[in-house]
């Protein structure tokens, strides 16, 4: 299954999303967008009318109570759409998402057990919350690994991406829990050099 390292940006105005791609965009071809409604958690992220660079190719991880809204404007923009289990109207918003023929995933914040997953079809991807959602550097949770664990156990041919907290003391504990995707915010944002900071990460899941 396909390792793969995956840099994430929280931004509150184009300024800011421009700044993080910038430093980020030579060194990877996949991000992770995370879209924060201020409801489902208390910050706020690409809630404006954003723009996106053509080259390289975007997941949207929905931390929104009713994410429909916000895929109705701009799912063309992405490629796979992720959508939080404990959120509204996912069937409409799944709906929306087929009819555009993209890819989508499910997340589940740290207290969701992997059973709610049951009744679900269709995903493409499974994201474990490492973190409470909803910010940049938020300590990780120790038992997701457990849930990792689990989730590869009763899903061993899907992937599984886990968000939070991931650096290189976590890492590969992640990745020798089942994890094959791995989304990196606060870690990446803080380095002074990103590649050398990627290829670290690289290193320690080979």
């Amino acid at each position: 299954m396909k390792l793969q390292i995956i840099p994430s940006i929280i931004a509150k105005n184009q300024k800011e999303l421009d700044e993080i791609l910038s430093k980020i965009k030579k060194y990877i071809y996949l991000v992770h967008l995370d879209v924060m409604d201020g409801k489902f958690v208390k910050n706020k992220s690409l809630v404006f009318d954003f723009k996106l660079p053509i080259g390289i190719k975007y997941e949207v991880h929905l931390m929104a109570e009713n994410p429909f809204y916000w895929l109705k404007k701009n799912i063309k923009k992405v490629d796979l759409v992720i959508l939080h289990i404990e959120s509204e109207n996912l069937e409409s918003s799944i709906s929306l998402i087929k009819k555009h023929k993209k890819k989508f995933g499910i997340a589940l914040s740290p207290r969701t057990l992997i059973g709610k997953l049951s009744g679900f079809d269709g995903y493409n991807q499974l994201l474990i919350m490492s973190v409470n959602p909803g910010k940049y550097g938020s300590s990780f949770i120790p038992l997701s690994l457990k849930k990792i664990r689990e989730a590869r156990k009763k899903y061993p041919k899907i992937d599984i991406e886990v968000d939070g907290s991931i650096n290189p003391n976590t890492i590969k504990k992640v990745k020798n829990a089942g994890a094959n995707k791995f989304v990196i915010g606060s870690y990446l944002q803080k380095s002074e050099d990103v590649g050398k900071a990627i290829n670290e990460l690289k290193r320690l899941i080979k």
